[in-house]
């Protein structure tokens, strides 16, 4: 990935991961809702939520991109089992056919790749 592109793309991821973690905070509910049957549910939306918001802060801070990169794909593994959940159930808030709800299973892997590669270093062209 040239270095433009990389930096594009990772203020492109970061922007998506604050919102996303934001919007967990704004509306937890619809959150709540998706996630198979747990305890602690509202708490574990507002810590991955926070961990959302710091991990895309964190890929455009250079001295930690690596960590909140790792750190996004360690969450996007562990928030997994709610789409999987969401798509199962047909959890669809009304506005997303079902289709959406199974494409997205195999999109959360390429957001993991794309975190990977944006929050790596471009190799040197020396």
């Amino acid at each position: 990935m040239k270095c433009k592109a990389r930096s594009i793309g990772r203020f492109l991821l970061a922007s998506f991961f604050v919102y996303a973690g934001v919007m967990h905070f704004v509306r937890p509910k619809n959150f709540i809702k998706i996630m198979p049957d747990m305890p602690y549910k509202r708490e574990l939306v507002y810590l991955s939520g926070f961990f959302e918001i710091l991990g895309g802060v964190g890929l455009l801070v250079k001295p930690v991109r690596k960590p909140a990169g790792i750190g996004l794909i360690a969450l996007l593994w562990a928030v997994f089992p709610a789409n999987v959940n969401m798509a199962i159930n047909n959890i669809n808030f009304g506005f997303l056919p079902i289709w959406a709800l199974w494409a997205r299973l195999p999109l959360q892997f390429v957001l993991m790749k794309l975190v990977s590669l944006v929050a790596s270093e471009a190799p040197s062209n020396k």
